[in-house]
């Protein structure tokens, strides 16, 4: 609870950010230019030349999911071949350090690359790993124009996805909308569920403390405000990273971000209880919760574990369903082994545990365009 001096000091500070806020605002856009953006949107059809067709398939890649949207792939393209690299200027070393939740949203890019492939008739091939000429790349897509038209479904919800961060009505998910998603875990991965209301308050309970644990560490969370943007404008600017506003949140945490979320403010503390009660809030109005877990515990395993669970959130998407990753309990390490139990998942390695539900769609979050992440050779 707010003491009654502090809620002073906060609402004052409120009013003076909100009065300036137009004028600053005016002032930095005067030096600040755009970043060339990728449209939610796909041609339906493959585009006749290969560059044209390279550049629809990379623009499926990226709009993938990834943590704080970061964005952390490269493409580079040779006729009739991709590959896709990671780029560590873009990494989350302190809540990531073994890059396994950077691998999953690999895999999430090479995955919707390969579904708007197989929808536009092509019969794709991947390499996982490739040795020579390849320079470290994580995978590489050759495709021959002979194969059926298929993952149209999927096709159709790439650019229809969002991550939805605000509360859901709590209604229950049908079992066999849990069954489809499901199916689109391949062998290798493991999908756990957890419904009950019980598990439910716990794991929210779980969540709570783990984002609090994040916010109020001073490295994690000064990595995280890295990636925070203050506005719709500044992220449309810089094509990455999540809006305030996208958070869910309301009130002096919305309109003091800028305080509330600087490890080095005095505000902090109530940026941590915000975000904290967030995650509370989001599983506890859930209809369900899932645990997305692999046996493997190499770079490869984990890339294929993201084709999997982008699989998985465009086939809830397609069903309209809502979803959205809570990963806090995974990456704080305490968390982790009272997250894998009460989901009954042994010695599995947990990657993924999102929460589903019901409510409206929100707006995206932008994309990098085609040609700034992919470099294109002509021999």
């Amino acid at each position: 609870m707010l003491g009654r001096r502090e809620f002073l000091i906060g609402a004052g500070a409120s009013v003076a950010v909100l009065a300036l806020r137009p004028v600053a605002g005016w002032t930095r856009s005067l030096h600040r230019g755009s970043m060339p953006l990728q449209s939610w949107t796909l041609p339906s059809e493959a585009p006749g030349g290969s560059l044209d067709l390279a550049r629809a398939l990379i623009g499926a890649a990226v709009l993938a999911p990834s943590d704080w949207n970061s964005q952390p792939w490269r493409f580079e393209v040779d006729p009739g071949r991709i590959r896709l690299f990671a780029d560590p200027l873009r990494a989350l070393p302190v809540s990531d350090p073994g890059r396994r939740g950077m691998m999953v949203a690999l895999g999430a890019a090479l995955e919707n690359l390969l579904v708007a492939a197989r929808a536009y008739g092509l019969q794709p091939t991947v390499v996982y790993q490739p040795n020579e000429g390849s320079r470290g790349a994580l995978a590489e897509v050759t495709w021959s124009a002979n194969g059926s038209r298929r993952d149209r479904e999927l096709f159709g919800a790439l650019c229809a996805r969002r991550t939805n961060r605000r509360n859901y009505d709590g209604r229950g998910l049908m079992p066999q909308m849990r069954a489809q998603m499901t199916a689109q875990v391949a062998d290798g991965c493991h999908l756990y569920w957890l419904d009950d209301r019980g598990g439910l308050r716990w794991l929210s309970d779980l969540a709570h403390d783990a984002v609090h644990a994040q916010v109020t560490d001073r490295r994690t969370e000064a990595e995280q405000r890295a990636w925070m943007r203050m506005s719709g404008a500044e992220a449309q600017r810089r094509g990455d990273g999540v809006p305030v506003e996208a958070l869910g949140m309301t009130g002096p945490a919305n309109w003091l971000a800028g305080r509330y979320f600087d490890p080095e403010s005095w505000f902090v503390r109530f940026g941590a209880g915000s975000l904290a009660k967030r995650a509370r809030e989001g599983i506890r109005t859930a209809g369900v919760t899932a645990l997305l877990t692999t046996g493997g515990a190499d770079e490869t395993a984990w890339l294929m574990a993201g084709q999997a669970y982008e699989r998985m959130v465009l086939k809830a998407t397609q069903l309209g369903l809502s979803h959205q990753p809570i990963n806090a309990p995974i990456e704080v390490e305490r968390y982790r082994g009272p997250l894998v139990r009460r989901f009954g998942a042994g010695a599995e390695t947990p990657l993924m545990l999102v929460r589903f539900g019901h409510e409206r769609r929100g707006p995206h979050t932008p994309r990098r365009g085609v040609s700034v992440v992919a470099s294109f050779r002509d021999s």
